[in-house]
């Protein structure tokens, strides 16, 4: 980290540390950044288009066959940026056998995130988004896997950086401030969390997600519960009510530019580029969530008409709606999900079988697993 690339507009300072180099220590957020016309006009369209997606939410008949679907996604692709690589199809196979990932570290990471998204967006019924729920999510994030060690759910007391591996701090591409300054660096950060603003609350956000970074409170997983804040805070403040939207799609496929402009703040203040970038993703990801939301939705209506022409009982139809929730059973999961025999639950399955919804994983041959390919298509292609 150079400090002739931090200019006077430079939102913060940079400090010596006894590795050798700088740190920058970011001020607080300013109360507003001033927009430009293409901000303004994205900023628009972003609304209109979370708007739209939390208008198809509400109408929906259950939110929560697509809630599990999504945020799986947004554990996979969050996940990916940091280089730890997890496809849906493995996901859904650890939570239905925890043991088909003993030997992938990578499955039961993104699972950790998974866990801990779904954690957050329970404890948010009774604690708002703060330090105290910050360090529970990073508990959850980091239990049991890589970086288990340091210090889950702790705040960090030594200095980090952000580097290529193997490099020495005093190559780093960013150094973020040192544990002395963390503290009162985290103090400003939760009371921009909640603090009145004049500005749209998405342009808010971005700067939250911003300073987040810049702080980099834990040892490792900072950059996955940065972006894990994103949709709960839009829950927490009502914009949606279920977090249908999954930004890090859109900062994964244009990760150099997400990288670039988080320093670029650092360094000279270019607050607008960043925040331009981050609606721009808003926008796009709202649309994507739309359309795969509609396409979900279609699907589900299309089996169930099929299998309610087919005279399905009310157990088979129970079935389908769960396979949009964790698409793939065993008849023993079916057995103790219905409560009913295991004969009962693998006649249900053969039914879902010749229906050509569930296929079975020929490779094992205990307590095999039933796929629902489609539906699994369906959450993780590109539409």
């Amino acid at each position: 980290m150079n400090p002739i690339d931090f200019t006077a507009d430079s939102p913060g300072k940079l400090i010596p540390i006894p590795e050798g180099t700088s740190a920058f220590v970011p001020d607080a957020l300013p109360a507003t950044v001033p927009l430009g016309p293409e901000a303004v006009q994205i900023l628009a369209e972003a609304s209109q288009a979370l708007g739209l997606l939390q208008g198809l939410v509400q109408s929906l008949p259950s939110p929560q066959i697509l809630v599990r679907p999504f945020v799986r996604r947004e554990a996979e692709l969050s996940s990916r940026i940091e280089g730890t690589y997890a496809n849906q199809e493995e996901l859904v196979l650890f939570e239905l056998d925890r043991d088909t990932a003993a030997d992938k570290p990578d499955v039961r990471e993104v699972w950790n995130y998974v866990a801990a998204f779904e954690y957050g967006l329970k404890r948010l019924q009774e604690l708002p988004v703060s330090l105290r729920l910050i360090r529970e999510l990073h508990n959850k994030l980091m239990k049991g896997v890589r970086g288990g060690d340091r210090r889950p759910g702790e705040f960090r007391t030594c200095q980090n950086y952000i580097g290529r591996k193997g490099q020495p701090i005093t190559n780093a591409r960013y150094v973020p401030p040192p544990p002395s300054e963390v503290p009162g660096c985290l103090d400003a950060f939760e009371k921009a969390i909640h603090a009145e603003s004049k500005q749209p609350f998405l342009v808010s956000l971005a700067l939250i997600h911003y300073q987040f970074e810049a702080i980099h409170p834990f040892e490792d997983g900072n950059g996955r519960i940065g972006r894990l804040l994103l949709p709960l805070l839009l829950v927490e403040k009502g914009i949606l009510s279920h977090p249908l939207i999954q930004l890090s799609a859109y900062f994964e496929q244009h990760r150099g530019e997400y990288y670039d402009h988080l320093l670029q703040i650092s360094q000279s203040g270019k607050w607008q580029p960043w925040v331009t970038f981050f609606l721009r993703a808003v926008h796009q990801e709202s649309n994507e969530a739309a359309r795969r939301s509609r396409a979900i939705l279609d699907l589900r209506t299309e089996y169930r008409d099929k299998m309610e022409a087919a005279g399905a009982s009310a157990h088979t139809l129970k079935i389908v709606d769960d396979l949009f929730v964790t698409p793939a059973v065993t008849v023993t999961g079916v057995a103790k999900r219905l409560r009913v025999t295991y004969p009962t639950a693998e006649l249900l399955v053969r039914k879902l079988v010749r229906a050509n919804i569930l296929s079975a994983d020929k490779t094992r041959r205990r307590n095999r697993i039933f796929h629902a390919s489609e539906i699994l298509n369906l959450v993780q292609k590109e539409l």
